[in-house]
């Protein structure tokens, strides 16, 4: 059974390694999950229960039109797994089996308790709450935590001053685990003794304290925040300090999230003050954020520096964001700076940096859709011959439908053009030239091309 069990842990691994959105488009970094076992994973599976391959399998998630995809018609365990996600959704379990599942949570085994834990967060019952907060007072560290955990999934009002009185808990695991459920309760009464566990000796309560301080709407933290990003001694810590700042949007913080982006010696806590920035959406960092693009040395950092760049709507660094989307060493950074320059002049009626036009005959298929997308919102006519010799050379089908809406969106709507494109053997370049044509403009923003995914905590 224990072998069974892991086979879940491992199909979770694979979802988060391979199976999410875009998977191929996030590029290596220190935290990043490594690659499943598949080997490992597939020995463990032969032989297993059907209902935890259910569950195992519901694990590697396939987004898109179709969810998990659990409604195909012939799947390989349709005829034996009885676990079905329609069938979980939010009906209550069968007293007998929350009993079951809470007994479980005081299981010397960790596969059990996680499994139980995590079933029991998914129902909404006053029961099962009044079980969990009643196990919060246990003489078991190890069962404290799992309860802690089980009301944050659940986030009952009822738990709210059960889970601060236990962020007095002797053990880390437990505090850790009664602030991150706080945060997601985000109940008001909570933000004074989350504060006070900003100087908790674990880095682990304190990194859980700030996340959950973030969580709340309420900038009577801001002050505790940024104590903590200028002085914690654990880049973990202040980099979810920066994150908070930012989701807060405290716009009196952007001085010395400047001055962290520039000094800080973790690139992660640099990558993450640029992130605030950005989501801030102020000018003031923005003399900051060029000097990052120039200068970082982390590709991370000077890629977010330029998104946020692009958010702080400072046109006067389009000429920065330009000489980087040419000359930067990472196809992430010049893709994400021309994705930038389109967002600082994408009302039209400006003039396309050289830089931008570079980028057209980049060795990275992104940074030239980003790039083709940007003169498309920029409609610079002087760019028009830039992207007719674009249209010639370019082999990805997804560039030259950005780039016909370029050609269009710059003044190049000549029929002799569009009627060369209509050749095409890609039946969307075709689409898109008689849509040219038609004066039909309507696949603006079509297509919209967006940097990699924020760093969130």
């Amino acid at each position: 059974m224990q072998r069974a069990f892991g086979i879940v842990a491992a199909a979770v691994l694979v979802s988060m390694a391979g199976g999410g959105p875009a998977a191929a488009d996030v590029d290596s970094s220190p935290d990043r999950v490594p690659p499943i076992d598949v080997a490992a994973l597939l020995t463990a599976a032969r032989g297993a229960p059907p209902i935890i391959c259910s569950l195992a399998a519901q694990a590697v998630r396939n987004y898109g039109w179709g969810g998990n995809w659990t409604d195909a018609p012939a799947t390989p365990l349709a005829s034996v797994a009885t676990f079905r996600d329609r069938d979980q959704g939010n009906v209550p379990f069968p007293s007998a089996d929350v009993d079951r599942l809470l007994a479980g949570l005081a299981s010397d085994d960790p596969c059990v308790r996680e499994l139980a834990v995590r079933l029991l967060g998914g129902q909404k019952d006053s029961v099962v709450a009044r079980a969990l907060i009643e196990r919060l007072g246990s003489s078991e560290a190890a069962l404290r935590e799992v309860a802690a955990f089980g009301l944050g999934m659940m986030q009952p009002a009822s738990a709210v001053d059960p889970l601060i009185r236990t962020l007095r808990d002797a053990s880390p695991g437990v505090r850790a685990n009664a602030a991150w459920a706080l945060g997601r309760i985000e109940n008001g009464r909570a933000l004074a003794p989350l504060v006070g566990l900003f100087r908790d000796e674990n880095e682990n309560v304190r990194e859980a304290a700030v996340v959950a301080a973030g969580h709340m709407d309420s900038t009577s933290t801001v002050a505790a925040l940024l104590r903590v990003l200028q002085q914690d001694t654990s880049s973990s810590v202040r980099r979810v300090a920066a994150w908070a700042l930012g989701q807060l949007e405290s716009r009196e913080a952007a001085d010395v999230l400047a001055g962290v982006l520039a000094r800080d010696t973790d690139a992660r806590v640099r990558e993450m003050s640029a992130w605030a920035l950005g989501h801030m959406e102020v000018r003031g960092g923005s003399a900051a954020l060029a000097t990052a693009l120039r200068r970082d040395a982390d590709d991370r950092v000077r890629e977010t520096a330029a998104w946020a760049l692009g958010e702080a709507n400072d046109r006067s660094q389009v000429d920065v964001l330009g000489t980087a989307a040419a000359e930067d060493r990472s196809s992430r950074v010049r893709g994400t700076a021309a994705w930038a320059i389109g967002q600082l002049r994408g009302d039209g009626g400006g003039t396309a940096p050289a830089g931008l036009l570079r980028v057209l005959k980049d060795e990275s298929d992104d940074a030239r859709l980003k790039a083709a997308w940007s003169l498309g919102q920029i409609g610079d006519a002087n760019a028009l011959n830039a992207i007719r010799d674009a249209l010639r050379v370019e082999t990805s089908s997804q560039v030259r439908r950005a780039l016909i809406r370029a050609l269009i969106k710059s003044g190049g709507r000549s029929e002799q053009t569009l009627t060369e494109l209509l050749s095409s053997s890609d039946p969307q370049v075709r689409e898109a030239a008689v849509r040219g044509l038609a004066g039909n403009n309507s696949f603006n923003p079509w297509p919209w091309p967006w940097p990699r995914p924020r760093p969130f905590p």
